[in-house]
């Protein structure tokens, strides 16, 4: 079979398999897959995306995949740019999204030669499973995969491009597991983390609702809605409240915060809707793992009632520091303008680092069943590809409103995803940067405490002085500086036509002194 022949034969089972979005680097070995997916695109089977950067491809596809639950390639020539895949397989295979890696190689008769653009490329990705024959592509409901496919030269003929009816694609579908019932009593507490193929966001809201127990919901868990707690990981530093949980069941992937981590450490019953891949501790005889949890009566209500009024205060006590505090509270005024401008159909893409941990105490619960969407990639929870991610994420949904929001240090290390080609498709999207200069997160963490201050600026606050307006500039991506008073104001108005980058300035001395205000406000609290 000729490499044409063999591109247009994965192609067309990639739509067999209920591809509709197709991510391509461009390449010579690869040449013959890119000439086919241009092929498909016009016949209308469908849609193409071209990005110069392998990396930043890999990141669009995990955010197209993210959104609609279906596989998404990547294509990429060989060599280096198999490579450049990985950190996006990394997050997939971590958060059990369905993104596949088509990397073209050389016949593998060159392997330990010095041909050029030449290494072993089947199992360059550990732990993502090798996708032996083309006519093994299914979507993967638990993860990523990898296709090489070798092509020999030739890599242009003349064709005609004629991918037949859709070819038949045995699913792979996750057989249905055992529900584990559980009996109410013990004071039960539901945590609902990010929420990887779909084991978190309603299953968790439903049992905490039914049940009568209070929920904490990671603001990316699809959970933080309804009844949901606003107090995020604050409330877990009340230990009178804590130290009466008996029992914790958790949903999706939580490790949003060490107050989480130590609640699911200790040796109380656990229930964990997932396996120990979505499970952030060591799981001890405690710990449960099941498919699903249901219970069939609702609880006394007494237990609920304490973590509502304890909510209650540490939402007063947060507000305080917020209206207290000036400018050192900006990063949670920014955290909770960009919350309030999700709308009903909305969609939020929230970077890692300070962003999310914000939302986690800003975020107050959204009306259920109005379809905001909120994606984060916990999976590694790596500043990588944020900005591709949000624009795959954007294109791949329909939406009211699509936003995005992230530090500056990741909005640079994710530049190259606004390097888009005219003629590519381009979603509606505002991301909003705020830009505190640095890697401010580190602040609050041992290393920004006084004794290691001769050292923390350079290795850890690593400020770039870089100008955000220039580099928009140079992409051609419409930008402007608001203030934090202003940004409200500014996410009100009508979304923009492509993307639009808000960068918002703060301060990031004041990072440290904003996380003990807060400590000290929570532990301030009397409890009823």
């Amino acid at each position: 079979m000729s490499a044409t022949e063999q591109a247009r034969d994965v192609v067309a089972r990639l739509l067999g398999a209920g591809v509709t979005d197709l991510v391509i680097a461009p390449g010579s070995r690869s040449g013959p897959l890119a000439r086919a997916a241009a092929a498909a695109e016009a016949q209308r089977r469908l849609r193409l995306h071209v990005r110069v950067d392998e990396r930043e491809a890999a990141f669009l596809a995990l955010g197209l995949a993210k959104v609609t639950g279906r596989l998404t390639p990547v294509v990429t020539t060989s060599g280096t740019a198999v490579a450049n895949l990985h950190p996006a397989l990394l997050e997939a295979l971590h958060s059990s999204v369905p993104l596949l890696a088509v990397t073209a190689d050389r016949p593998a008769r060159l392997r330990g030669t010095g041909a050029n653009q030449t290494t072993v490329q089947p199992g360059i990705f550990p732990g993502v499973p090798e996708v032996g024959d083309v006519s093994q592509i299914v979507r993967n409901p638990d993860g990523p995969g990898h296709l090489n496919v070798e092509l020999d030269e030739p890599l242009t003929e003349e064709t005609t491009w004629d991918f037949g009816e859709a070819h038949e694609s045995v699913s792979s579908v996750a057989e249905p597991g055992q529900v584990f019932v559980l009996e109410v009593g013990p004071r039960t507490l539901v945590v609902a983390g990010d929420g990887p193929n779909g084991r978190s966001g309603p299953p968790a809201r439903l049992l905490a609702e039914r049940a009568r127990w209070p929920l904490l919901a990671e603001p990316s868990s699809g959970a933080r809605t309804g009844q949901a707690l606003s107090g995020g990981r604050l409330l877990l530093t009340l230990d009178e409240l804590v130290g009466d949980v008996e029992r914790v069941v958790s949903f999706g992937h939580p490790t949003l915060s060490r107050a989480v981590t130590s609640l699911l450490s200790r040796e109380i019953e656990i229930i964990h809707v997932g396996s120990p891949a979505t499970f952030p501790v060591s799981a001890g005889p405690n710990v449960t793992f099941v498919d699903g949890v249901e219970t069939q009566d609702p609880d006394d209500a007494g237990w609920l009632r304490r973590w509502q009024a304890a909510d209650a205060q540490v939402r007063q006590a947060i507000d305080g520091v917020v209206d207290g505090l000036g400018a050192v509270a900006d990063p949670l005024r920014v955290a909770r303008a960009v919350w309030g401008a999700v709308p009903p159909d909305g969609l939020l893409v929230v970077g890692p680092s300070n962003p999310i941990r914000d939302l986690d105490v800003m975020a107050e619960p959204f009306r259920a069943g109005e379809r905001r969407k909120v994606v984060a990639n916990r999976g590694l929870a790596g500043i990588d590809g944020m900005v591709s991610t949000a624009i795959g994420a954007a294109l791949g949904r329909r939406s009211s409103r699509s936003l995005g929001y992230m530090g500056d240090l990741t909005f640079l290390h994710g530049s190259n995803g606004l390097v888009i080609g005219a003629d590519e498709p381009r979603p509606d999207l505002t991301v909003v940067v705020v830009n505190d200069d640095g890697g401010s997160i580190f602040a609050a963490l041992e290393q920004g405490g006084p004794a290691f201050a001769d050292s923390f600026e350079r290795v850890f606050g690593t400020p770039t002085g870089a100008d955000l307006g220039a580099l928009c500039n140079a992409f051609g991506v419409a930008h402007r500086q608001v203030s934090t008073a202003e940004l409200s104001e500014a996410l009100a108005e009508p979304p923009p036509t492509g993307i639009e980058v808000i960068e918002v300035p703060i301060a990031r001395d004041s990072r440290r002194t904003l996380a003990a205000a807060l400590a000290e406000a929570t532990a301030a609290i009397p409890l009823e």
